[in-house]
C-alpha cells in the first residue's frame, strides 16, 4: 500500500502556513517587486535522526515534527492473486460474464469496496481491491470464500486455550478470520474435542494455522494456582480499597482473584507465568501467615438498623477503619438477625478502630416529623420543589414519605437530621395554620358533570379558590371528593361543588323505549356514534342497560331543555334505523340460489347496489331455502320481486293467488309455523306466503311445480274451510324414536290414520324444542277418532318385548359390519327396537330382538327381507379399462355411492396394478397344484385389474352394471384447423381449463410438431355433445377474430421527410400518441441507425380506412410544418440562461405563446450567439421581437453586474498572466557541486527510510 502526495505551488503555500513562523523563510510578492526564493533547507527541513526518536519521543527532532500531523489514507488498495489451479470458475470464454462477474458485483454492494479483476498470462485472477480498511479485509474474506477453491485443516491445542482465541465477545476470532480470509471452527465447551477446523485457502489456513499456534504457545507459558485463605484474612490480604493486592498484581504479573465478601468461597485464584505466579503466591502466603499470628478480635454489639452506617456508601468506611487501623471489620449479613460486629486486627490497633466503629455507627440518625398525610404533598411542593431546597443544603439527608401514614421520616447525619427535621416541623406548623381539607360526598354518577368537558368546571374552581379538588377515578365508584387548600378557599368549593350536585340532582330523569336490537347499533363501533351524540348534548347523561338484563329502557338525565332536544334527536335516529331494519323472508327453491348469486356474486351484487338493500342467503351446506332481505320497505319489496322472477324464468314454477279470510291466517299458520309448514313438505316444498300481519289483505299465494302448488292450494282451503266451520285441536306425547314407525315407510301409516279419521296430524320438525308434541286437528269426533287410533299404536310400542329369530352366521358380518350401520337403520325405521346379534366367534344363530311388538315383528320382517337379498346374492363382473375408474368413481366416489344407494348393490374396485409387465414364462406349480392364478390370461379376455365386482340381487347387479358401463368415458374426435389452437388452449392453458370445467370433459390438443388438426374429447356421453357445441362455436369466434385481424393488418407508406419527424411525433410522443389513439392504427418511424431502410418512409397498420384517415391527419401536420419558415437571430449568449429560464420552464412559455420552436446553440457551437426560431412567418416576427427585448432587458443586468465584479476583484487577480515558473529553491542538493539532477537510482542520494546509511556528508541534512 502507498501513498503519493502532489505539491502544486498553491497546495505548498497551504502546507507551509503550518509551520512555526521563525522557520518559514518564504518570499512575499507584491505587485512591485520579487524577493529572493527561499533555500532548499527552509523549504525541505532535514529529518530527525533515528536515535534522537530514540532518546526523546517527547521531543520530536527538526521542523517536520513540530506542527505537521501525519495524513493517513482513509482508502487503501490491496492486489490479490488466485492462481489456475485454485480458480472455483475457470470458463475461459467467458471472462467479466456469468457467474464470477455476478459474485463480484454481490461482494461490492455488500462491503462497498471496488473491484477490478484482471486475467495474467498463467490464466491467474489478479484482483485489485480499493476502499475503506474494513471494507476492503470483508471483500477479501468474501473473495476468498466465494471465488478460490477452498481446502480445510485441523489444528490440536489444549481445550483450556480455546476461550484465548475465541477472544472476549468473539472479538479476536472475528479478527483472526478477517485477517487470514478463513473460517475457524471452534468446538463447543461441552464437546470433549480439541480439534479447532480451518477452512480457507492453502496460504489463509497457514497463516490461520501459525496464529492459532502462537496464542496456544503464549497460554503454555501461563500457569493456575489455588491458594485456601480463611475468608477473615481476605480484608488483608486486598489491603485498603485493593490496594495492597494490586501492587502485587503489577510488581508480579500475575492475575489474582480474591472472591468478593458476599460470596463464601475461601480460594484465592492466580494466574500467570510460572516463575512470577510463584513469587506472588509466596508473598500472599506471607501476609496471611503474619496476620494469623499477630491478629486478635473483639465482638461488639452495634444496632442492626446502624450497620448500613458503619459499611458506609459501597463499604467506603469499612476501607476506611482498615487503612487508619489496619484493623478489619465483618459485619453479619443483611438477612442475619445478630447485631453482633467483629474487629479482628492487631490488640494495640483494636481500641482506635473501636472508636471509630462507634463513630460511624453514631455518625447517622433517623427521626420522624408528625405530619397529616394530606399536607404530605404541599410540604413536597409541585415537581418536588420545596423538598429540593431542603436537600440540596443537606444531600446527606434522605427524607421518606409513606402514604396513608401521618408522619415523615428522616435519615442521615445526626447535625444534619436535626436541621432538616426543624425545617419540615417549620413548614408543617405553617401548612396547618394557613391549609385545611374537607370530604364531600357527592353521588360518581355526577362527578362528569363536576369535572365538565375538558376539566373546564373543577379547574374553574381550582383557580377561582386557590384549591385542590381531588375526584376518585370512575372505576373506584366512591362518592368521596376531597378538597385541601386555604381555609376559606376549601369552604366557597364545598359550597359550590355541592350546589352543582344538587342542581343535578333536582335535573330531569327520562326513559326512553329503544328496542334493545338498536342499542348497540346506537353506540357504534368503540362507542364512536355515542361519544358524538353526548358531544352534540354534553349536559345529558346517557345510560344504556346492561345487555343481559334484555331492557329497552334507555335513561336520560341533565338540564329539561337538553334532555327533549336529545330526546327528539335520538328517536329520529331510531326512526331511521326502523325504516332501514325492515326486513322480509322469501323461500326460493335451493337449486336455483347458485342463479341467484349469480358468476362471482355478479347478480347478488347487482341486485343489491342498485334496491340498496342487505340480502342474506343461507349457508351452502344449510337445508334452508329462505333468503332474507333487509332495508327500508320499498326497496325490500323490489328485491324480493327481482329475486323472484329469476326463479320463475328459470323453473316451471306456477303461482297461484287463494282467497282466505285475514282472521284465520294466525290460526292456519299455527304455532311457530308447524301447520303451514306441515303442508308445504307434505306438497312437495311449495312456498305459501301470508301477507303482513294487520294489512287486512286476504290474499294468501302459493308458489311451486304446477302439480304440487294444485295439492296445497286443495289442503289449504279445506284447512280454511273446516276452521271456519269448527276447529278442534289435541296434542298427544310420543317418544321421538316412535314417529318414524308412527309415519311408516313413505308416510303410509299416518296418511292411512288421515285418510280413515278426515284429521290432520302434525309432527315436530327438526328445530321445534318440543320433540315428543304431535298435534291433531280437524273436526272434533274426526280428531277423538285419530286421537285413539294414535293413542293405541303409542301403547302397543310401549308395551316392550323380547323375541329371537334365527340367522344363519355367515350372514351375520354384514349386519354388523360399517360399526352396525345396518342395525342402526333397522333401529331408526322400527321405534327404536334393540337387536342384539351373538359375539364374533360364537357358532350361535340366535338374533335377539327387544322393543314394542309391532317394532319387534316389523324389524324380524324387515331382517328376513335382507337375509332372502343376501341369499338370492350374485356377483355380476363388469370390465371397465383401469384407466377409466377413476372417472367412473368421480369426486371422492360421489359417483359410485350414488349407484350403491339407487340400486342396493356393492360394488367392489381391485387393486391397481402400478407397472404391469407380460410374463414370458410358464406358470409355476407348487404342492402340485397348478398355480391357476399366475396362468396367463387368454387373448381377448380382461385383465384382473379391470374387472369390477358387483354384488346384490341378480336384477339390480345387471341395472348397476348398466348404470357403471354409463359412466366409462368415451372419445370423440373433432377437427379444429391447427392454427386456432393455440388460442383455444389460451394464455397458460385457461381456454382449454375454462371448457373443461363447463362441460365436465377431458380436451387434449395435439403436440404443435404433430401439425394435427383433429382434437380429442373425452368424457361422458351426456357431455360429449354439449362440449362438441362449445368447442365449435369457440372455433367460429376464433375465425371470425382472424378476420378481424386480417382486415387490421392493412398498411399504408407515406412519404415525409424526416426533419419533420420530430414535430410529428412531438413532446413525449404527445403528438403521435393522439393520432393512433384517435384513428385505431399503429404507426412506425424508420430506424435511424438502419442505413438500408429508407428514411422518409413512415408506415401505418390498421383498417384501411383508418390508416387513410391517419396518413391524412399526418400529412395535414406536414403541410402546417412546410409553410413554417427558420429564422436565425443573434442573442448575446451571456443571457441565454435568462430566457430558457429554471429547467426551461421560460423558454417553454414563449414557444406556447407564440406557438414557434426555439432552438439555442449547442456548448461548442461555432457561433454562440446564433439562436433559431421556426414557425409561421408572422408568429416568428413577434417571437424575435419578443426575445430580442427580453436581450436587451437581461444585457442590462448582466452589464451592471460585470462592472461590480471589475471593483470587488482583489488586486492580486489582476497581475498580467506571465508563464508560472513553478516553484523555485535556493542551493538545491544538486547544484551544491554541479547542474546535473540527482541519481535518482542511487540509495545514497534518495535513502530508504529507516535504512543504515554510511555517515557521509551529503546535502540531505546537517551531520548530527
Amino acid at each position: 500500500m502507498s501513498s503519493v502526495a502532489v505539491l502544486t505551488q498553491e497546495s505548498f503555500a497551504e502546507h507551509r502556513s503550518g509551520l512555526v513562523p521563525q522557520q518559514i523563510k518564504v518570499a512575499t510578492l507584491n505587485s512591485e517587486e520579487e524577493s529572493d526564493p527561499p533555500t532548499y533547507k527552509d523549504a525541505f527541513p532535514p529529518l530527525p535522526e533515528k536515535a534522537a526518536c530514540l532518546e526523546s519521543a517527547q521531543e520530536p527532532a527538526g521542523a517536520w515534527s513540530n506542527k505537521i500531523r501525519p495524513i493517513k489514507a482513509s482508502v487503501i488498495t490491496q492486489v490479490f492473486h488466485v492462481p489456475l489451479e485454485e480458480r472455483k470458475y475457470k470458463d475461459m470464454n467467458q471472462f467479466g460474464e456469468g457467474e464470477q462477474a455476478k459474485i463480484c458485483l454481490e461482494i461490492m454492494q455488500r462491503t462497498g469496496a471496488h473491484l477490478e479483476l484482471s486475467l495474467a498470462k498463467d490464466q491467474g485472477l489478479s484482483i485489485m481491491v480499493s476502499g475503506k480498511l474494513d471494507a476492503v479485509m470483508k471483500a477479501r474474506k468474501d473473495i476468498v470464500a466465494r471465488l478460490q477453491t477452498q481446502a480445510s485443516a485441523t489444528v490440536a491445542i489444549p481445550k483450556e486455550h480455546h476461550r484465548f482465541v475465541i477472544g472476549k465477545n468473539g472479538e479476536k476470532l472475528q479478527d483472526l478470520e478477517l485477517k487470514t480470509a478463513t473460517k475457524i471452527q471452534i468446538p463447543r465447551p461441552d464437546d470433549p474435542s480439541n480439534q479447532i477446523k480451518i477452512t480457507g485457502t492453502k496460504e489463509g489456513i497457514e497463516k490461520a494455522r501459525h496464529e492459532v499456534l502462537l496464542i496456544s504457545a503464549e497460554q503454555d507459558k501461563r500457569a493456575v494456582e489455588r491458594l485456601e485463605v480463611e475468608k477473615a484474612f481476605h480484608p488483608f490480604i486486598a489491603g485498603p480499597y485493593n490496594r495492597l493486592v494490586g501492587e502485587i498484581m503489577q510488581e508480579t504479573g500475575t492475575r489474582i482473584n480474591i472472591p468478593p465478601p458476599s460470596v463464601s468461597r475461601t480460594e484465592i485464584v492466580f494466574t500467570g507465568e510460572k516463575e512470577q505466579l510463584t513469587q506472588a503466591v509466596a508473598r500472599i502466603k506471607k501476609i496471611y501467615e503474619e496476620k494469623k499470628k499477630k491478629t486478635t478480635t473483639i465482638a461488639v454489639e452495634v444496632k442492626k438498623s446502624q450497620h448500613k452506617y458503619v459499611i458506609g456508601p459501597k463499604g467506603n468506611s469499612l476501607q476506611e477503619i482498615l487503612e487508619r487501623t489496619g484493623v478489619s471489620v465483618e459485619i453479619p449479613p443483611s438477612d442475619s438477625l445478630s447485631e453482633t460486629v467483629i474487629l479482628r486486627g492487631e490488640p494495640e490497633k483494636l481500641g482506635q478502630a473501636l472508636t471509630e466503629v462507634y463513630a460511624k455507627a453514631n455518625s447517622f440518625t433517623v427521626s420522624s416529623v408528625s405530619a397529616p398525610s394530606w399536607l404530605h404533598r404541599f410540604i413536597i411542593g409541585k415537581k418536588g420543589q420545596n423538598l429540593a431546597k431542603i436537600t440540596q443544603q443537606m444531600p446527606k439527608v434522605h427524607i421518606e414519605f409513606t402514604e396513608g401514614e401521618d408522619k415523615i421520616t428522616l435519615e442521615g447525619p445526626t447535625e444534619d437530621v436535626n436541621v432538616a427535621q426543624e425545617q419540615i416541623e417549620g413548614m408543617v406548623k405553617d401548612l396547618i395554620n394557613r391549609m385545611d381539607y374537607v370530604e364531600i360526598n357527592i353521588d360518581h354518577r355526577f362527578h362528569r358533570h363536576l369535572i365538565g368537558k375538558s376539566g373546564a368546571n373543577i379547574n374553574r374552581i381550582k383557580d377561582q379558590y386557590k384549591v385542590s379538588v381531588r375526584i376518585p377515578p370512575d372505576s373506584e365508584k366512591s362518592n368521596l371528593i376531597r378538597i385541601e387548600g386555604d381555609p376559606q378557599g376549601v369552604q366557597q368549593a364545598k359550597r359550590e361543588l355541592l350546589e352543582l350536585a344538587s342542581r343535578m340532582e333536582n335535573e330531569r330523569t327520562k326513559d326512553l323505549i329503544i328496542e334493545q336490537r338498536f342499542h348497540r347499533t346506537i353506540i357504534g363501533q368503540k362507542g364512536e356514534r355515542i361519544r358524538e351524540i353526548r358531544d352534540k348534548f354534553p349536559e345529558v347523561i346517557i345510560n344504556f342497560p346492561d345487555p343481559a338484563q334484555k331492557s329497552d329502557i334507555v335513561q336520560l338525565r341533565g338540564p329539561k331543555n337538553e334532555v327533549e332536544k336529545c330526546t327528539k334527536y335520538m328517536q329520529k335516529m331510531v326512526a331511521d334505523l326502523v325504516e332501514n331494519s325492515y326486513s322480509i323472508s322469501v323461500p326460493i327453491f335451493k337449486q336455483f340460489h347458485k342463479n341467484i348469486i349469480g358468476k362471482g356474486g355478479a347478480n347478488i351484487k347487482k341486485i343489491r347496489e342498485e334496491s340498496n338493500t342487505k340480502i342474506d342467503l343461507p349457508a351452502e351446506n344449510s337445508n334452508s331455502e329462505t333468503i332474507v332481505i333487509t332495508g327500508k320497505r320499498a326497496n325490500c319489496e323490489a328485491a324480493r320481486s327481482r329475486i323472484l322472477s329469476i326463479q320463475k324464468d328459470l323453473a316451471n314454477i306456477a303461482e297461484v293467488e287463494v282467497s282466505i279470510p285475514a282472521k284465520l291466517h294466525n290460526s292456519l299458520i299455527g304455532t311457530k309455523g308447524r301447520l303451514i309448514r306441515a303442508i308445504m313438505e307434505e306438497c312437495g316444498g311449495v312456498h305459501i306466503h301470508f301477507p303482513v300481519e294487520g294489512s287486512g289483505s286476504d290474499t294468501v299465494v302459493i308458489r311451486g311445480p304446477s302439480s304440487d302448488v294444485e295439492k296445497a292450494r286443495k289442503q289449504l282451503l279445506h284447512l280454511a274451510e273446516e276452521k271456519q266451520t269448527k276447529s278442534f285441536t289435541v296434542d298427544i306425547r310420543a317418544k321421538p324414536e316412535y314417529h318414524k314407525f308412527l309415519i311408516g315407510k313413505g308416510g303410509g301409516k299416518i296418511r292411512k290414520v288421515r285418510d280413515s279419521t278426515g284429521a290432520r296430524i302434525i309432527f315436530p320438525a327438526a328445530e321445534d324444542k318440543d320433540q315428543d308434541l304431535i298435534t291433531i286437528i280437524g273436526k272434533e269426533d274426526a280428531v277423538r277418532e285419530a286421537q285413539k287410533e294414535l293413542e293405541a299404536l303409542i301403547q302397543s310400542l310401549d308395551n316392550v318385548v323380547e323375541d329371537y329369530m334365527l340367522v344363519d352366521p355367515k350372514h351375520h358380518r354384514h349386519f354388523v359390519i360399517r360399526r352396525g350401520q345396518v342395525l342402526r337403520e333397522i333401529a331408526e325405521e322400527y321405534g327404536g327396537v334393540m337387536v342384539s346379534f351373538p359375539r364374533s366367534g360364537t357358532q350361535s344363530d340366535k338374533v335377539t330382538l327387544k322393543g314394542a311388538k309391532d317394532c319387534v315383528e316389523a324389524a324380524k320382517k324387515r331382517i328376513q327381507e335382507i337375509i332372502e337379498d343376501l341369499e338370492a346374492q350374485v356377483t355380476v363382473e363388469c370390465a371397465i379399462p383401469q384407466k377409466f375408474h377413476r372417472s367412473v368413481m368421480g369426486p371422492k366416489g360421489s359417483r359410485i355411492q350414488q349407484i350403491t344407494r339407487d340400486y342396493n348393490v356393492q360394488i367392489k374396485f381391485p387393486d391397481r396394478e402400478e407397472n404391469p409387465v407380460p410374463s414370458a414364462e410358464p406358470a409355476v406349480q407348487e404342492n402340485g397344484d397348478e398355480a391357476g392364478e399366475g396362468r396367463e390370461a387368454e387373448p381377448g379376455s380382461p385383465r384382473r385389474c379391470d374387472i369390477i365386482i358387483i354384488s346384490g340381487r341378480k336384477e339390480k347387479c345387471e341395472a348397476a352394471k348398466e348404470a357403471l358401463e354409463a359412466l366409462v368415458p368415451v372419445t370423440i374426435e373433432v377437427e379444429v384447423p391447427f392454427d386456432l389452437h393455440r388460442y383455444i388452449i389460451g394464455q397458460k392453458g385457461s381456454g382449454i381449463r375454462k371448457m373443461m370445467d363447463e362441460f365436465e370433459v377431458n380436451i387434449h390438443v395435439p403436440a404443435p410438431e404433430l401439425q394435427s388438426d383433429i382434437i380429442a374429447i373425452t368424457g361422458l356421453v351426456a357431455n360429449l355433445d354439449r362440449a362438441k357445441s362449445g368447442l365449435l362455436e369457440r372455433v367460429k369466434e376464433l375465425q371470425a377474430e382472424q378476420e378481424d385481424r386480417a382486415l387490421r393488418s392493412f398498411k399504408l407508406s407515406v412519404t415525409v421527410d424526416p426533419k419533420y419527424h420530430p414535430k410529428i411525433i412531438g413532446r413525449k410522443g404527445a403528438v403521435i400518441t393522439q393520432i393512433r389513439l384517435e384513428h385505431d392504427v399503429n404507426i412506425q418511424f424508420p430506424d435511424k441507425d438502419d442505413g438500408n431502410q429508407p428514411q422518409d418512409q413512415i408506415t401505418i397498420t390498421g383498417y384501411e380506412k383508418n390508416t387513410e384517415a391517419a396518413r391524412d391527419a399526418i400529412l395535414k401536420i406536414v403541410g402546417e410544418l412546410e409553410q413554417m419558415v427558420s429564422e436565425d437571430v443573434p442573442l448575446d449568449h451571456r443571457v441565454h440562461a435568462r430566457i430558457i429560464g429554471a429547467r426551461g420552464k421560460a423558454i417553454r412559455k414563449i414557444m406556447d405563446e407564440f406557438k414557434v420552436d426555439i432552438r439555442f446553440p449547442q456548448s461548442g457551437a461555432p457561433d454562440p450567439n446564433c439562436v433559431t426560431v421556426t414557425g409561421l412567418p408572422e408568429n416568428v416576427e413577434e417571437a424575435i421581437d419578443h426575445i430580442l427585448n427580453l436581450e436587451e432587458e437581461y444585457l442590462a443586468d448582466v452589464v451592471d453586474s460585470e462592472a461590480l465584479q471589475v471593483y470587488m476583484k482583489p488586486p492580486a487577480h489582476e497581475e498580467s498572466k506571465a508563464p508560472s515558473k513553478g516553484f523555485v529553491v535556493r542551493d538545491a542538493p544538486w547544484t551544491a557541486s554541479s547542474e546535473k539532477a540527482p541519481d535518482m537510482s542511487s540509495s545514497e542520494e534518495f535513502p530508504s527510510f529507516g535504512a543504515q546509511v554510511a555517515p557521509k556528508t551529503l546535502p540531505w541534512g546537517p551531520k548530527r
